[in-house]
């Protein structure tokens, strides 16, 4: 189904509702706004293929948006509501986007970037007017909320992990010719392996701007659900919401479940939470403490599975899939594993070695033929740079990342990038920035710095190392911990032994919180 055919026979159903703010908006309202975006997306000259833009935090006026782009055969970019100005350049540019739309939250940030942008995006606001920007809301109603009359197939581009310090925009492999309505095949997956139908009743409380958070709420409208979104998550308020609006459906980080153990046990017995059904989780390592907790206190309903935003294989686990086999992701439903080694060859059963995947979606990486032509082997099967190992039923488990990046509260971090900014800082003589392990966000940030002086090494130089991060890069990008060291371990070509730091932490080296 399509959310056109819900705008029909269920009119009045809410499509949205925004969990803090209680503004709803039902799916035939959803059908109108989204006309008439696919409208104003015509009459600005996008053609199938173009590219489109949001830059928000959580709010209804995403899905117009996000639909209107879909059926108008567009590519829609969703950027980070907490990037710094140069973050949103990179993206901006990289992606091409000719339209963006933000909001008084971001709109400093946004009009900062553009200021030295090479090309000038068509620029839409919500909330208040300012200087260079039309207001989206008043640019909608001047078109009909009919449909266009070409419309196409369009998908979401969005920004993966990568190693050469910046995300790259992953293209995916569509016809933009299909009609609008062509089927998904994510519908026909989730519907079986997690019971999704119009009676869902979805929780969303992660931020639109990730993958699966935004492709997950956008499922629920093609089977005629209701998504209930978070303006941003709050332990209680969750358990608040499922109660209240009977929630059957979920989709976690880990760091929520520990967030919501963490709660008194006399809060987290004041909410009736059996209307729950299916809680999914995904996006970064869960300690198997933390999965058994949940499940004694929810019951056997965490599924768990591993993917990335290039969308070539899809792993499964269900709860007693890993009640079984604890560690692993579970079995391929996209996609046919295999454990390589360095040259892409096949090891034998139960080694552990780099991830590919046969037979799933194609992709490229956006202006990057290198990477993409990395992300494959000469057999053609692609990788998201994963080391894994297969059991000898085929249960999949993840041991670590090959290139490095790090997946800290379910948000990929990007070491070079960091490494590029503290370098930068006239006292640092070098640096290595890994992922150790953090018991409430899967991973945190770490810093191992080599100083110009040791002797200067204190704690308020690694003050004010964060300080110069904090200038240009998100918070979340800031290393929560700073350490130094006399010389940094370095190979006989001088490259810098980042697994060996790895190893060093994981092993319980006494950690210097800064």
């Amino acid at each position: 189904m399509y959310p056109r055919e819900y705008a029909v026979t269920t009119p009045d159903k809410p499509a949205i509702i925004m969990a803090r703010s209680g503004r709803q908006m039902s799916y035939a309202e959803l059908e109108a706004s989204a006309n008439q975006a696919a409208h104003l997306f015509r009459k600005s000259g996008l053609q199938p293929g173009d590219r489109v833009a949001f830059i928000l935090e959580n709010r209804l006026e995403i899905f117009p948006f996000v639909w209107g782009a879909q059926r108008a055969g567009l590519l829609y970019v969703a950027v980070s509501s907490h990037l710094k100005p140069d973050e949103i350049l990179y993206i901006l540019e990289d992606s091409g986007a000719k339209i963006v739309l933000t909001s008084d939250y971001m709109d400093e940030a946004v009009q900062e970037s553009l200021l030295r942008a090479s090309h000038k995006p068509e620029c839409y606001k919500l909330d208040t007017p300012r200087t260079g920007f039309k207001m989206w809301t008043d640019a909608l109603a001047r078109h009909p909320n009919t449909p266009i009359r070409t419309e196409g197939l369009g998908a979401d581009m969005l920004y993966s992990s990568g190693t050469t310090g910046r995300p790259k925009g992953v293209v995916p492999s569509i016809d933009h010719t299909l009609p609008a309505d062509t089927p998904s095949k994510r519908v026909t997956l989730f519907s079986r392996l997690f019971s999704f139908d119009e009676t869902v009743v979805y929780l969303c409380p992660a931020p639109l701007y990730h993958a699966a958070p935004l492709r997950w709420t956008l499922l629920i409208h093609q089977v005629g659900g209701t998504a209930v979104v978070m303006e941003r998550f709050d332990a209680k308020e969750a358990l608040s919401l499922i109660d209240t609006h009977a929630i059957t459906h979920a989709l976690f980080v880990p760091i929520h479940f520990v967030r919501m153990l963490k709660l008194d046990d006399d809060i987290r017995a004041g909410f009736d939470l059996s209307s729950l059904s299916v809680a999914v989780h995904a996006g970064a390592p869960c300690a198997p403490d933390t999965k058994r907790a949940i499940m004694n206190w929810w019951g056997p309903i965490v599924y768990e599975y591993y993917a990335g935003s290039e969308g070539n294989g899809f792993v499964a686990s269900r709860p007693e899939d890993w009640l079984e086999r604890p560690g692993t992701v579970g079995l391929p439903v996209i996609g046919q594993p295999h454990i390589c080694d360095d040259a892409g060859e096949p090891l034998p059963m139960g080694e552990e070695g780099m991830i590919y995947f046969e037979g799933g979606a194609q992709f490229t990486y956006n202006n990057d033929p290198e990477k993409t032509a990395k992300a494959y082997n000469h057999y053609g099967w692609s990788t998201l740079g994963d080391v894994g190992h297969l059991d000898q039923d085929g249960y999949l488990y993840l041991t670590g990342r090959k290139n490095f990046t790090i997946i800290s509260g379910g948000v990929n971090i990007y070491p070079q990038e960091i490494e590029n900014r503290i370098i930068s800082h006239p006292d640092v003589r070098d640096v290595a920035v890994i992922g150790i392990p953090d018991p409430e966000y899967g991973q945190r940030v770490l810093a191992v710095i080599e100083p110009v002086s040791i002797e200067a090494a204190n704690q308020s130089l690694a003050e004010a190392i964060q300080s110069h991060c904090r200038e240009t890069l998100s918070g979340v990008k800031t290393p929560r911990q700073i350490d130094f060291v006399a010389t940094l371990p370095r190979t006989e070509t001088g490259k810098i032994r980042k697994q060996s730091l790895i190893e060093l932490y994981e092993n319980g080296l006494p950690e210097k919180d800064v």
